[in-house]
């Protein structure tokens, strides 16, 4: 699995005109499911995500994570992250999950916060989504299972 994660200071998902997603203080996650991906990546992402110590303290350094600030999650299916542009102009995602997978591991990442006392917010799966956000920072973090 492929994470982007990004501190926000808020974040929202609109499908259609109606907010389906939205949160304060916290992260937004833009997550990719890869062909090969299991629930092993799945808890190794949401793990990482989850323990991610990137708020900053009273003397500025990273040393808070989500559970310190109380702060919640903006959830994305993204399958672009796992976009090829080796060759020509046109990327090819043959790389990412078949959506019916890709969905299952998501919707589990999602399960797997919420079970770490995290509030998590979603986008919509396969839907044309516009995500806004306010960044915080900026502090954008990039998570990768295939290479811990």
């Amino acid at each position: 699995m492929r994470a982007v994660i990004q501190r926000v200071k808020c974040a929202q998902v609109v499908v259609s005109g109606e907010t389906v997603g939205e949160i304060g203080a916290g992260l937004l996650v833009l997550l990719g499911a890869g062909r090969d991906d299991t629930e092993e990546d799945v808890r190794y992402v949401a793990g990482k995500v989850a323990g991610l110590r990137i708020f900053s303290d009273a003397e500025g350094k990273f040393n808070l994570s989500l559970a310190d600030t109380g702060g919640a999650i903006l959830l994305v299916s993204q399958f672009t992250l796992y976009a090829d542009t080796r060759r020509g102009r046109r990327p090819s995602f043959t790389e990412a999950a078949p959506p019916e997978v890709a969905e299952a591991l998501v919707e589990r990442c999602a399960a797997l916060l919420r079970e770490a006392g995290i509030r998590v917010e979603t986008g919509r799966f396969r839907a044309h989504m516009e995500v806004s956000l306010l960044n915080d920072g900026p502090v954008t973090i990039t998570i990768d299972s295939a290479s811990p």
